[in-house]
């Protein structure tokens, strides 16, 4: 645990400066002025007086123990001064000082060497190159902050010591209450691993806001983060999204994939709530802190416009919310109440005169009817709107039985409704859009929260055949399986594969293609082509002899002249698959959170229109099921559109077979079966074409069950 982190007796600052405007200095300040009641021992080496304390010259000076010790020093002094901490039983060493990873390799071996002495020595290390850190439960600003927040019950976590000051504004900004905030820095030792298991169990919190710019193990974070959510909503805002510096993949799977794309999968599954933007992270920890969670998806819109109620339906709807319908009681009881001219549909429109009666009724419908699971309110200046009468009026109405959100639309005019929403606790966003993104979060996190155990399925496979074939190419370094030893490998794990052989010449084409059976699909063998489609090398419904003789010749003349170096193994003929809807499942491995299932429309369509969907392995029928219906392809599997609803639990079972092999093999790195060709209800999946890559070496299993 990290009490005398965050609730020491006695703080240490090494490197207190009488000059303001120096970081030793207004540490020092900033513990003084907090009104922290343990002891504060400032170290400087021409000793004197500081805020009415007594300085010492060197740590050793002091004879009693020091709890924590915070070193704001240049760099090149901290080794000897966290020696200093632990010959005095420090618990945690906090070093201030920049200049250690961030700067280069000498950097770096400093900075391993600091986290080498605190372990050695039993301190945990914060920093180097933080802020700091503020408890507001204990008075404690172990930080050079601007200011000290006020207490409340958001803790906030930051890999970046200036978004840390830029928080602390915001905070102040929309009068939210933090319980602590904590830089931490290059992470030498403490992590957001340590802060999110602290912070899950701390008392004093009931939401926490990280931003992270990496995440320092994969597997520990996973475990961490799902540990936290279990107990308080986790809202993490992660920087460096983009895919630039990614290495080029080989497949599908690969290409649409990207290191953002494996945060996403983690985030989601241990139930983090992802934020966007700076505002949005405030948006939605302000919501968590205030509000009960929505019990469904059902939001009623209560306006005094019609133009900003609709902007708030549309958004309802575009979020997959609903509007909500309200029951008979709730309509009888609000057309008693309202003018006749105004609208009881949802957007319930209490009309431009609207006075703080009209909203009241049109709340209490909302939390007495159970067709609704959460209220937006919007309000817009209008000639006899009374903005802070009518806030007001709705905070003491509102009952705590479903989350209530505000949106007082525009400046000046609904300030005094604004400072009596702020003051009564009653979460208020600029636009209806903004508050409509919170109540989605919300509703995720619910879904999340009420989640079946997880449950995952281990079928029975042939793991013997595989381990034959992976640890024979393994050996011989030839690492790209095409689609006859992929094809091996998914039938020994219950994969439904037709009737194919290699053929090398024309005539042992014609033989295979008459033991199949009429009609075949023709494919090149080659290790050196990828997309054999833009080369001609596929012929599909080849339906006679002649046909396969002419298609193998007019194959080998085509490629030949195209890839004239690519190495040509011969030609796959394969039994024609039944026609189907073709979908793409293939993972990719994450070097973090391992391996990384993907699902979308198939075919040659899947990089051009891009509808995919990722998950972590090892996965649930209901993730699995979940994925799918995460696309905005799934109304085709249904049925609609003019197609014939395919079998949506073969797909998820497939799903879960390439979950099992991937965790079985983490040699296997990635793993494309595109297409796979799914039929009407009761009918197998089959795997039309598929391909492999291997590691080199074989890595550590990456597993979350």
């Amino acid at each position: 645990m990290l009490d005398k982190l965050f609730s020491p007796s006695t703080v240490a600052v090494v490197g207190a400066s009488r000059s303001p405007g120096k970081v030793g200095h207004d540490i020092l300040a900033n513990l003084v002025a907090g009104g922290f009641a343990g002891k504060i021992i400032p170290v400087n080496p021409s000793g004197g007086e500081m805020f009415d304390l007594k300085v010492f010259k060197k740590l050793a000076d002091y004879r009693g123990k020091i709890d924590q010790v915070i070193i704001a020093v240049p760099s090149k002094y901290v080794l000897d001064l966290a020696r200093d901490a632990i010959s005095k039983k420090a618990f945690s060493i906090i070093v201030i000082s920049a200049g250690f990873r961030e700067t280069g390799e000498t950097g770096s071996q400093q900075q391993d060497e600091l986290a080498d002495i605190c372990k050695r020595g039993g301190a945990r290390l914060l920093g180097p190159n933080c802020l700091g850190l503020i408890n507001t439960d204990a008075n404690l600003n172990s930080s050079f902050a601007g200011r000290m927040p006020q207490a409340g019950s958001i803790a906030v976590f930051s890999q970046s010591g200036a978004l840390c000051t830029a928080m602390l504004d915001l905070a102040e900004n929309r009068h939210i209450g933090l319980s602590k905030l904590i830089s931490i820095g290059n992470k030498a030792d403490l992590s957001e691993v340590d802060m999110l298991i602290a912070l899950a169990r701390d008392e004093q919190t009931r939401v926490i806001v990280g931003y992270l710019e990496d995440i320092s193990s994969g597997d520990n974070f996973i475990k961490a983060a799902e540990e936290a959510s279990n107990r308080k909503p986790v809202i993490i805002l992660k920087s460096g999204t983009t895919v630039a510096g990614q290495k080029a993949a080989a497949s599908h799977t690969g290409v649409l994939s990207g290191a953002d794309t494996a945060y996403g999968a983690a985030f989601k599954r241990s139930g983090v709530c992802r934020a966007d933007t700076f505002d949005a992270m405030f948006d939605y920890a302000t919501a968590f802190n205030l509000q009960p969670l929505p019990m469904g998806n059902r939001v009623l819109i209560i306006t005094n416009a019609g133009g900003p109620g609709t902007m708030a339906a549309d958004a309802v709807e575009k979020s997959g919310l609903q509007v909500a319908v309200l029951d008979r009681n709730a309509s009888t009881a609000l057309r008693a109440q309202l003018p006749v001219a105004a609208s009881i549909a949802n957007p319930v429109d209490v009309l431009g005169d609207a006075g703080p009666d009209r909203y009241v009724a049109a709340l209490q419908a909302a939390q007495k009817d159970p067709a609704v699971d959460a209220v937006l309110i919007i309000l817009t200046p209008q000639a006899m709107t009374r903005p802070g009468e009518t806030a007001r009026a709705i905070i003491d109405h509102m009952d705590g039985s479903k989350p209530v959100l505000a949106s007082f639309m525009g400046g000046k005019d609904v300030m005094p409704g604004r400072r009596e929403l702020a003051a009564g606790g009653l979460p208020d966003y600029e636009s209806p859009e903004r508050a409509v993104a919170v109540l989605k979060a919300m509703h995720e996190y619910s879904v999340w929260r009420n989640r079946p155990p997880r449950m995952v399925t281990r079928f029975p496979v042939n793991r013997r055949r595989v381990e034959r074939i992976i640890s024979r190419r393994q050996r011989t370094g030839r690492l790209q399986l095409g689609e006859v030893r992929a094809k091996n490998i998914l039938r020994a794990y219950g994969f439904q594969i037709l009737d194919g052989r290699q053929a090398t010449s024309p005539e042992e084409a014609v033989e295979i293609a008459r033991f199949v059976g009429f009609p075949v699909a023709m494919k090149v063998v080659s290790p050196n082509i990828i997309h054999k489609t833009d080369l001609g090398g596929v012929r599909l419904d080849v339906t006679s002899s002649q046909e396969v003789d002419d298609a193998y010749e007019l194959m080998m003349l085509r490629i030949r002249k195209q890839a004239p170096e690519a190495i040509i193994e011969g030609v796959y003929v394969e039994k024609m698959a039944d026609p189907g809807l073709e979908v793409i499942v293939g993972m990719t491995r994450d070097p973090q959170f391992g391996p990384m299932l993907m699902f979308g429309l198939g075919g040659i369509f899947v990089e051009v229109l891009k509808d995919v969907t990722f998950h972590l392995a090892p996965i649930t029928e209901d993730e699995a099921v979940q994925m799918l219906q995460s696309t905005r392809s799934y109304e085709m599997l249904k049925g609609k559109r003019g197609q014939k609803e395919v079998d949506i639990a073969a797909i998820a079972a497939a799903l879960q077979r390439i979950s099992q092999l991937t965790t079985d093999f983490p040699q296997i790195i990635e793993l494309d079966i595109n297409p796979m060709i799914v039929g009407e209800m009761g009918t197998e999946p089959v795997v039309a074409d598929a391909r492999m890559t291997l590691s080199a070496l074989i890595k550590q299993n990456h597993s979350h069950n």
